[in-house]
């Protein structure tokens, strides 16, 4: 996903979390997480307060699992890497979800 930075490591996901950040969990087998490639960019587009990262579940499971992410897509928001919000279900999300969620944790 274009407008998401890809997290490769653990080493990079702790860094991450360090400033306002969402974080989207995901897989490229996931047609629920491709359908999402329609509407992020607009997501990122409007909350800029934000950085936007992606972490493919399957590459880093072992973190995954540790967080709790057992449905994809999921959508985690940090700031000074403590955890302020959690979207995460099985279930397909809508943009409109998803801004509705990152408007709760503004």
């Amino acid at each position: 996903m274009d407008h998401l930075t890809k997290i490769n490591s653990v080493e990079e996901y702790a860094q991450a979390i360090k400033q306002k950040a969402c974080v989207m969990f995901s897989a490229t087998w996931c047609p629920d997480c491709t359908y999402t490639k329609m509407y992020i960019a607009d997501v990122v587009e409007k909350n800029p307060e934000f950085t936007f990262y992606l972490v493919d579940r399957d590459e880093l499971l072992d973190l995954c699992i540790e967080l709790g992410i057992l449905g994809i897509p999921s959508f985690i928001t940090y700031e000074d890497g403590k955890e302020t919000g959690r979207f995460v279900s099985k279930l397909r999300k809508t943009q409109e979800e998803v801004q509705h969620f990152l408007d709760s944790v503004k």
